[in-house]
């Protein structure tokens, strides 16, 4: 699902009004669900399945007390797995129909995720601004995901933070600002649904994957600004992770 802005006068009200009342049919119904899903790979979005949402608030795996309930690959393999194969993602889809996906950071793209009314505030700036904002994802448990070209391995090291140093998915929590998904992290990718109790929360586009990938240098100054007046930090520090 992508959504087309107006122009600058009534822009904040209209956002809102659109915001409070998305949700793309094609997220309930399996036949779009596997064509959001192609659209993703098309778009370059290496692909591979995921839990689901188990009863209650729990996971489809067997793992107990399972940290990141419904947001995990199945398989441990999932960074050599993912792909982005039309094939092979209808076979997983028709195979495993509850099964969400998530898609592998650091090989085409990167993912700036950051807490949901801060990403909104960022969006409106960006867009006020001018600025080429790529995909864009919100889910219901408060994160909105804007989704970048991998910065890869730039020449000067010293400005890649590998993911494995810095943070854990046990230790999200501590970390409320920006996330950068890089070189071995992943996110979910829409449509996907979260544990929740009534079984209607989920990951949605608000910007689908048709649009291009911007650069990640564009976004991070009013992310970071914006994170920083709503997480109360003040350096709005970017935390890049790995699962």
């Amino acid at each position: 699902m992508s959504a087309t802005f107006g122009g600058r006068s009534g822009r904040q009200g209209k956002l809102s009004q659109w915001l409070r009342g998305r949700r793309p049919k094609e997220t309930a119904d399996p036949g779009g669900r596997e064509a959001l899903l192609l659209d993703a790979a098309a778009a370059g979005l290496p692909l591979a399945p995921a839990a689901h949402p188990g009863t209650g608030y729990g996971c489809s795996c067997d793992r107990v007390g399972c940290p990141t309930p419904a947001r995990h690959p199945v398989s441990f393999a999932w960074q050599t797995q993912s792909t982005t194969d039309r094939a092979q993602i209808e076979r997983w889809a028709r195979h495993q129909p509850q099964a969400n996906f998530i898609t592998a950071t650091g090989m085409v793209h990167d993912v700036l995720d950051v807490p949901l009314e801060a990403g909104r505030e960022a969006l409106e700036r960006l867009l006020d601004a001018g600025v080429e904002v790529g995909p864009v994802a919100e889910s219901d448990d408060g994160r909105m995901m804007f989704f970048t070209l991998t910065r890869g391995t730039p020449e000067d090291e010293d400005e890649w933070w590998p993911c494995e140093l810095d943070c854990h998915p046990e230790t999200m929590d501590e970390h409320p600002g920006l996330r950068w998904h890089c070189r071995g992290s992943y996110v979910l990718v829409p449509p996907a649904r979260l544990p929740g109790g009534d079984g209607d929360r989920g990951l949605r586009w608000l910007r689908g994957p048709e649009h291009p990938l911007p650069d990640p240098l564009t976004l991070l100054e009013t992310l970071t600004d914006a994170c920083a007046r709503h997480t109360g930090d003040p350096a709005g520090t970017a935390w890049p992770l790995r699962h």
